[in-house]
């Protein structure tokens, strides 16, 4: 709370603790002088004459100091709105959704360290800067010239950009550009090292030899300085080669994998062929074609998934022996630095029971199980061993066994050496390791998640963490190879971003390289509140409400909460403008309070917190969003009559939830569900059955959290989007729940966006926030 002096007369200055000074006129009702308040983190300094938004008359009466603080707070958050926002131009919507990298604070790009120095790089436009961090000594090459100038000298043609690059050494970097593969020595030679045909996908280049797998059409193939050969060849429709599997789950990304010298590739092959298949509309011919794609629902049969190993040396491939049961998920593939094992997370369909297995790749057998996880909810292997540079045998794993994702140093005998990371935090990001590795970098979730902090670690058993980071907020790092410096890329609430450099043997003192101005400037944008509310059983669940631009404190506004609340998606945390996104401030300018709460369920919180929800998705989430939606009502200045929700995906069916679930009965007038899951049942296998187990097991979680049974209690207004195309959540899903509500009588709003895949992405994005952004006005 804001604690004014009590001395309060006509003409006469006051102030609120060095932060308030101005004048009042109370016989014209204006106020005039120096606001300069701090609330909620916020600093405002502004000149101002405006009017009194809760006219102080000099002869006011006071009840009591209670009542005359409380009544001067408002007009004092009103009074800090109201000049954050005055006299600057309108974020339009179509700008919040196409302008949000112009929008976005500035920063340094691709900054990278060069190989065996203390030297970092950065482009400005095409040009490289560089810079020595102990004396922070910095020049400037103009790269784009140097390149052109050793293509022409090659007989290769220009370059029209700054391509990205990789440092290889001091001196020497390598790149892709279009199908070819090029190193560079600076201000020597340009050679083209490998060159794939035109038309590949999913190019994965091996970085030292520059070998690259790729897929075209339906086949695998790799080219080997220049020559091409086919690696697999699907047999028949449903067999996939060398891409990602099991819905891209358990941080699985893509579908190849290079041996550390580049002799082996490990490739995925998926028989999917077994798997339901679904119909996808093209509607350009006549009559419209259906695609069709294989879709795993849960309760379903699966796809099975084998690794496959092709020596690019003899040419042949083989398999390892994974063994039964097919419907398995091999997940986190690490090579061995020697090249003679494979290191695979062996997860069972349940996903309770994981086993990190080592291959060996001579004879495809099962070398060791090196350790299990069990837990009675979900295991979750998200990310591969990572070997200690300089040795055969030590990797990191990360794990949640104890409570929150950690580091734990083993050996390949399965013997845990020790835990590196430790406490209450959860590993956010593993930045890897100095290059003798003796220690190790990462960053962790503080504050109840809000926060992000860097931390160094020793690998020996004596070695405790080092906090790095200072600042209170987001830190991010990139770290020299030597680990001696690091350039640590901050920001929070107020923060657009500002860069530092910091000695690891001096963390705090790091000095500011780069601090980028606020892009809004020109903007009238409605103030940021983060909040930290309680759920039912005491647990602090992290929010963000913005205000409308020209908040007056004594009128009502409708709010609008913004939803997900799913597993793996936090919404609110301590970076700039506490990641709000544009089109919130937009509506925000429109009058609306924009607010969200992200509740148990939702991520970077540790184990407990997002493992509340198991076996009956939709129950705690919606008792924490009512949390926050009983903050709203209980604000002065919100109208609680005039409460909307939205939400895609995850927030769609959370959307959905919130207006038919009977204990949120009356809370919200209307709603804007996109995407939505209905029923868990028509959802995908690998995500479902982690959460919910399969509907075998669990048939009254599926049953209760199926909002096909809530369609009686729809009393407002519901919006229902999707795309046709929709691949992730079936357009099945909500063309049914209108079918059902039409069979009920109830009446539901409906837009379809066709053949937009599982969110309306490019120009199409500014269609649809109009079409939310017009359905709130005429509802809310």
């Amino acid at each position: 709370m804001i604690v004014p002096n009590l001395a309060l007369r006509p003409g006469r200055s006051f102030f609120i603790r060095t932060q308030f000074l101005a004048n009042v006129f109370p016989s014209r009702g204006l106020l005039s002088g120096r606001l300069f308040v701090a609330f909620h983190g916020l600093v405002v300094e502004r000149k101002v004459r405006l009017p009194i938004l809760r006219m102080l008359d000099a002869t006011f009466a006071v009840k009591s100091i209670q009542h005359y603080m409380k009544y001067l707070s408002t007009l004092f958050i009103s009074l800090l709105v109201l000049t954050t926002g005055f006299g600057q131009k309108n974020i339009s919507m179509s700008d919040a959704i196409l302008k949000g990298r112009t929008l976005s604070p500035e920063s340094l790009s691709g900054v990278q360290w060069v190989p065996g120095t203390h030297t970092f790089t950065y482009r400005a436009e095409n040009k490289l800067v560089r810079m020595e961090a102990g004396n922070q000594a910095i020049d400037t090459i103009d790269l784009l010239s140097q390149l052109n100038a050793a293509a022409q000298a090659a007989g290769m043609d220009a370059f029209s950009g700054l391509p990205g690059f990789q440092w290889k050494a001091a001196d020497e970097m390598w790149f892709q550009k279009g199908s070819t593969i090029y190193e560079y020595k600076l201000g020597k030679d340009l050679k083209a090292v490998n060159a794939m045909p035109e038309g590949t996908a999913g190019a994965d280049v091996h970085e030292k030899n520059y070998n690259a797998a790729y897929s075209v059409d339906d086949e695998l193939r790799v080219c080997i300085n220049g020559k091409e050969s086919v690696v697999a060849k699907s047999e028949k429709d449903g067999i996939v080669y060398g891409k990602s599997v099991h819905r891209e789950e358990f941080g699985i990304y893509k579908g190849t994998f290079w041996s550390p010298s580049g002799r082996y590739l490990a490739f995925y092959r998926m028989d999917e062929s077994m798997v339901t298949e679904y119909p996808i509309y093209v509607l350009d011919e006549m009559p419209a074609k259906a695609e069709m794609i294989r879709y795993p629902y849960s309760g379903a049969k699966s796809h099975h998934v084998t690794l496959g190993i092709y020596d690019t040396q003899t040419g042949t491939t083989s398999y390892l022996n994974t063994g039964e049961p097919v419907e398995q998920y091999l997940t986190n593939i690490a090579w061995t630095p020697d090249d003679k094992q494979v290191l695979i997370a062996v997860l069972n369909r349940e996903q309770n029971h994981m086993w990190l297995n080592a291959y060996d790749v001579a004879s495809g057998n099962l070398a060791k199980t090196l350790f299990e996880e069990k837990n009675d909810k979900w295991v979750e292997p998200q990310h591969p061993a990572i070997f200690v540079p300089g040795s055969d045998s030590e990797f990191i794993w990360e794990s949640e066994r104890d409570g929150f994702n950690h580091l734990y140093l083993y050996n390949l005998s399965g013997k845990m050496i020790r835990q590196l990371s430790e406490g209450p935090n959860p590993v956010t990001q593993n930045y890897g390791f100095t290059k003798d590795g003796s220690r190790c970098f990462y960053q962790m979730a503080t504050n109840y998640g809000m926060d992000r902090d860097l931390y160094m670690v020793g690998l020996d058993k004596k070695a405790k963490p080092v906090k790095l980071s200072q600042e209170k907020g987001t830190h991010f790092a990139s770290v020299s190879e030597d680990g001696r410096y690091l350039v640590d890329y901050f920001s929070n609430e107020k923060t657009p971003r500002t860069i530092f450099l910091a000695d690891t043997e001096k963390p705090s003192r790091p000095k500011i390289i780069f601090s980028a101005s606020n892009p809004l400037e020109e903007y009238a944008v409605g103030m940021t509140k983060m909040l930290q509310l309680k759920a039912e059983d005491g647990t602090v669940l992290n929010a963000r409400m913005i205000l409308p631009t020209n908040f007056d404190g004594s009128k009502k506004y409708p709010a609008i909460v913004y939803v997900y609340n799913g597993p793996h998606v936090q919404l609110v945390s301590n970076t700039w403008m506490g990641a709000g996104a544009l089109w919130m401030h937009h509506m925000a300018e429109e009058g609306y309070v924009l607010f969200t709460i992200d509740g148990r369920g939702s991520a970077n919180r540790g184990q407990a917190f997002e493992n509340a929800i198991h076996r009956q998705l939709g129950d705690l989430e919606v008792a924490d969003q009512l949390v926050g939606v009983n903050y709203l009502k209980h604000q002065s200045f919100v109208d609680a009559d005039r409460i909307g929700v939205f939400g895609w995906s995850y927030g769609g069916f959370m959307t959905t939830s919130l207006m038919t679930r009977p204990e949120a009965k009356g809370a919200f007038k209307c709603g804007v569900a996109g995407g939505p899951v209905i029923d868990w049942r028509m959802y995908e296998i690998m995500y479902t059955e982690r959460y919910m187990d399969s509907p075998e097991e669990n048939p009254e979680g599926y049953e209760k959290n199926s909002l096909f049974n809530y369609i009686d209690n729809l009393d407002g207004r519901l919006l229902m989007i999707h795309g046709s195309s929709d691949n992730v959540v079936l357009w099945q899903h909500s063309l049914r729940y209108i079918r059902e509500c039409v069979r009920k009588g109830k009446q539901i709003d409906y837009f379809v966006y066709p053949e937009h895949l599982h969110n309306v992405r490019g120009k199409d994005r500014v269609h649809l926030f109009e079409k939310i952004e017009q359905f709130f006005a005429d509802n809310l």
